[in-house]
């Protein structure tokens, strides 16, 4: 009989029956705390899952497969031109405009592949940070001046946090850019504006699904006639991956044709039976995502086909549950504010406002822990911050929050960890969390 495992099984029966028996349900506070982690819950499973990450898993998976290991170290490797590296990891989030969870697998993608720890986590920072639409509504809601503050901060940012991250751990940076040189990349499989088609078909896709809606009374921007449309642009991008699937993956057009016809049918089905239109696009995207799955997977004439969609289970396999762990914390720790709904956690909001007020030093860097640790989904964060500026919130802490929140959340570091470790996660958390506060008080001061 093993004694400790014996030991170790009645400690965990005492710690579950302890908190079972001392379950505070007559707390308001902690009852209003699990209405807010369902809520959350609830919403991120369908606001989130269906349009961001599964598209996400895919593209991570065409940069796994399709996107040669030379392509990845002749941009983001030890050995590449730094002024290139970091230029392209901070331009990149004004293309993909997604949030910190949506930009794991992509991370971890070229991180797997060879990239240069400091372009890597330029990269992670920059993906959700530099939204381009995040920070016009911005601008558009809260003043140019803080529009034009979060854009500098965050592209400075990517850049000076990868560069400080790869200073910090340049002897193994330096091996990695030894241990590079020897590296023979295999020849490209196809031309490189192939796969560059195939890859920004599915951004394209997945930026488009997910296109914010326009400020309260705009009936007539761009913004508003792309969200009012932003289904058709979508089927548009459809159509194109339909001709990469069959003219640059070479899957038979038969099949390719089926997945159209059943995914349109679909979306048909759940327009006319489905009255929340928030819903009714759910069904054809996963519709859609399953019929690619079957014929990438069965597909006999290239097994980079089937490896793009087994690569892509991959990434949600290892992704997901941290993220669905992460979720429940922070809706339980913080509550769930979304779409006008705004339920508290087990710290209450009024705390949150009360403790932001001002430009004080702890202020700011009050602002920038419950960023980070706080979930933003893509431009969520902007009628958060607008909503606790009306509370009292001072304009520096404001930009401390949105410096940290969008590239931060409790899920994105499970994940980070997992990908690079402990201890660098936890420099790159700290990184961000004492540049944003840095950059809040400086504009509190200014303004």
């Amino acid at each position: 009989m093993d004694n400790k495992k014996e030991i170790k099984i009645l400690l965990w029966i005492i710690v579950i029956f302890g908190a079972a028996f001392f379950l505070p349900i007559e707390s308001a506070r902690f009852t209003t705390a699990i209405s807010a982690t369902l809520d959350l819950v609830k919403w991120y499973a369908r606001e989130h899952v269906v349009l961001c990450l599964l598209p996400a898993f895919f593209i991570a998976g065409v940069i796994s497969v399709f996107v040669s290991q030379g392509s990845v170290l002749r941009y983001f490797g030890a050995n590449a031109k730094k002024w290139l590296a970091y230029t392209v990891a901070s331009v990149s989030g004004t293309v993909l405009a997604v949030c910190s969870c949506t930009i794991l697998p992509l991370f971890s993608s070229i991180h797997k592949r060879g990239a240069g720890l400091g372009p890597a986590v330029a990269f992670l920072y920059s993906g959700p940070a530099i939204n381009i639409l995040a920070i016009i509504l911005t601008a558009r809601i809260m003043g140019f001046e803080i529009g034009v503050a979060r854009f500098i901060g965050a592209v400075s940012f990517s850049v000076l946090i990868g560069l400080i991250m790869a200073f910090i751990y340049r002897k193994e940076e330096r091996i990695k850019k030894e241990e590079q040189m020897h590296i023979e990349p295999e020849p490209e499989k196809r031309p490189i504006w192939q796969t560059a088609f195939h890859f920004f078909v599915l951004v394209l896709i997945l930026v488009f699904a997910n296109w914010g809606h326009p400020a309260e009374g705009d009936v007539s921007s761009t913004w508003y006639y792309i969200w009012a449309y932003k289904w058709y642009i979508t089927g548009f991008f459809g159509l194109l991956l339909g001709y990469s699937l069959i003219y640059i993956l070479k899957i038979k057009w038969q099949w390719v044709l089926a997945a159209a016809l059943v995914t349109a049918a679909s979306a048909l089905i759940a327009t006319n039976l489905i009255a929340d239109p928030k819903l009714s696009p759910l069904v054809p995207v996963m519709v859609g995502i399953a019929a690619l799955s079957i014929i990438t997977l069965f597909d006999k004439k290239d097994g980079d086909n089937k490896e793009w969609t087994i690569s892509s289970w991959g990434f949600a396999k290892q992704i997901m549950p941290l993220l669905a762990f992460g979720v429940v914390t922070a809706g339980f720790l913080l509550g769930s504010t979304h779409d006008g709904v705004s339920i508290a956690g087990v710290i209450p909001n009024e705390w949150i406002a009360w403790m932001v007020g001002g430009n004080s030093v702890f202020s700011n860097f009050f602002a920038s822990i419950v960023g980070a640790f706080m979930y933003f989904a893509t431009l969520t964060e902007v009628p958060i911050v607008q909503g606790l500026l009306a509370a009292g919130m001072g304009k520096g802490p404001a930009l401390a929050l949105l410096l940290a929140g969008p590239s931060l959340s409790l899920p994105n570091m499970l994940v980070i960890r997992k990908v690079m470790g402990t201890e660098k996660t936890a420099v790159y958390v700290v990184l961000v969390i004492i540049l944003s506060t840095v950059a809040g008080m400086i504009f509190g001061s200014i303004v």
